[in-house]
C-alpha cells in the first residue's frame, strides 16, 4: 500500500510517516521543508499545496491508495493574527488536495482537523478547520470521495516545533526560570503523545468503520494547566516561578472544546499509551540535549 502524507515533515506529520513505515506502508512525504529522516520505503517531495497543478500531477502520478493532509497553518495564536493566510492554507490548500484525490481515484482521504472545529473558540484557526471539514463532507456527498476526519486534541512530544506547546513551555521554563500563563490555570486538557496520536491515525485505515466518519484523539487523563505547571516545576526542582495573567486567553477553550452540536465524532484513545509523566521527562531531556 502506498500513502501520501502532506505536511509529513511537521510536528505530527513526521510521527505519522514513521508509524506508517513501521507498518510496512510505502510513504511519500509532501512538504515545503525537507526532513532529515531516511528510510528505504520513504520518499520526499517538495510541494506547495497552493499550487493546484503541481499537486494534481504529484498525486495522480504517485498512484496512492491513501492520502493524509496534515499541511497548513497549525499554530492557533499565529492564525489569529493572519486570517487570510490561515484560510488560504487550511481551506484552499485542502481543496487543491481534494481535487487531485478525485482525479487519482484514491481509496480514502484522511484529513487532520482539530478539536477546535467543535468549538466556538479557536478564532480563524477553528473556523478554517470546521470549514475544511464541511468541504470534505460535501466532496463525499457530491463526488463519492471516501474520507476520515481526525480531530486532534492537545498533542505533545519531545520534538522541537513551534506548535508543540509543552516542549516550548518546558524550554522557556528552563531558559528563564518562569512559566507565564495567559489564563487562570483551571483550563482542562487531555494531553496525548504524538506517537500515540500517530498510531491511532494509522489504525483508522484498518477498518471500514471509520469510512466517512469523524474521530477525535485525546489522552487518557484530564489535567488542569496549573497541574501541568506544578508537575514540570517539581521535576525541575521547584525552581520555577509560575504566574497567571487571567487574560489574553480568549481564543482557547477552558474545559471542553464542545460548545455546540457539530458532526458527531467517535473518540479513540491509545491503549497502551505513553504515560504523561514519562512524556514530560522525555521533553525535559530533549530540551537539555538540544542546548
Amino acid at each position: 500500500m502506498k500513502v501520501a502524507v502532506f505536511g509529513g515533515s511537521g510536528f505530527l506529520g513526521l510521527y505519522l510517516a514513521k508509524e506508517l513505515l513501521r507498518r510496512n506502508y510505502c510513504v511519500v512525504i509532501f512538504d515545503i521543508v525537507d526532513t532529515s529522516y531516511t528510510h528505504e520505503n520513504l520518499t520526499f517531495c517538495i510541494t506547495d499545496i497552493l499550487n493546484a497543478k503541481l499537486i494534481e500531477e504529484q498525486i495522480v502520478e504517485g498512484q496512492f491508495d491513501y492520502v493524509y493532509n496534515l499541511a497548513g497553518f497549525a499554530n492557533l495564536d499565529k492564525a489569529v493574527l493572519d486570517p487570510f493566510r490561515t484560510m488560504e492554507l487550511n481551506v484552499l490548500g485542502n481543496i487543491n488536495i481534494l481535487n487531485a484525490c478525485l482525479k487519482a481515484n484514491i481509496k480514502r482521504f484522511i484529513y487532520a482537523s482539530s478539536a477546535y472545529a467543535m468549538s466556538d473558540k479557536g478564532s480563524f484557526y477553528g473556523i478554517s478547520k470546521l470549514t475544511s471539514e464541511k468541504i470534505v463532507e460535501e466532496y463525499a456527498v457530491k463526488f463519492d470521495l471516501k474520507f476520515t476526519i481526525l480531530r486532534y486534541g492537545s498533542v505533545y512530544s519531545e520534538l522541537d516545533y513551534d506548535n508543540n506547546y509543552i516542549y516550548n513551555l518546558i524550554k522557556n521554563a528552563i531558559d528563564t526560570g518562569k512559566i507565564e500563563h495567559g489564563g487562570d490555570g483551571n483550563e482542562m486538557r487531555e494531553y496525548i503523545h504524538a506517537s500515540d496520536a500517530a498510531k491511532l491515525s494509522v489504525d483508522v485505515l484498518k477498518s471500514e468503520d471509520f469510512v466517512n466518519e469523524h474521530v477525535i484523539f485525546t489522552g487518557i487523563e484530564k489535567m488542569k494547566r496549573s497541574e501541568l505547571f506544578e508537575v514540570i516545576n517539581e521535576i525541575l526542582g521547584n525552581k520555577i516561578e509560575i504566574t497567571y495573567k487571567n487574560s489574553s486567553y480568549n481564543h482557547h477553550y477552558r474545559f471542553t472544546p464542545y460548545s455546540y452540536s457539530p458532526t458527531l465524532s467517535k473518540k479513540m484513545v491509545a491503549n497502551p499509551h505513553i504515560d504523561m509523566g514519562q512524556g514530560l521527562l522525555e521533553c525535559i531531556k530533549a530540551v537539555y540535549n538540544n542546548k
